[in-house]
């Protein structure tokens, strides 16, 4: 199957952060299509601008690319299926993840325990501290 990264595992996968197992990064690097969310970078923006991440927005979009991910864009049908996930998890970018991963057959790759609650479409992984 092929996953959807969350935005902090992308983040950490392109600084090579040991918060990511060698496992997980034999996955992202094997599995055959990888996906970043245009989402993911409307996050990483938006924190940019609020000083709560330090990063270049140009070179974070070129990295999508670099990595041999594929830019997953926010289509009407992802914003459709919104409206059929439960309230589990309030967070506007990680609601439209849940709503791609679903829509596209994907698996949300992600470390994020308030996602647990959506089951199988999320691969919860550990990170290492």
């Amino acid at each position: 199957m092929n996953i959807l990264l969350d935005t902090h595992v992308y983040l950490w996968f392109v600084i090579q952060s040991p918060r990511l197992s060698k496992s997980i990064y034999h996955q992202i690097e094997t599995t055959p299509v990888v996906y970043v969310s245009a989402a993911s970078l409307w996050e990483m923006v938006i924190k940019i601008q609020l000083k709560k991440l330090a990063g270049d927005p140009n070179e974070l979009a070129t990295k999508i690319a670099e990595s041999g991910f594929e830019e997953l864009p926010v289509s009407v049908a992802h914003t459709l299926a919104l409206e059929q996930l439960p309230l589990h998890h309030r967070d506007p970018f990680d609601r439209i993840l849940l709503a791609q991963a679903h829509v596209e057959c994907l698996r949300l790759l992600t470390s994020d325990v308030g996602l647990k609650p959506y089951g199988p479409v999320c691969q919860m992984i550990s990170a290492i501290t």
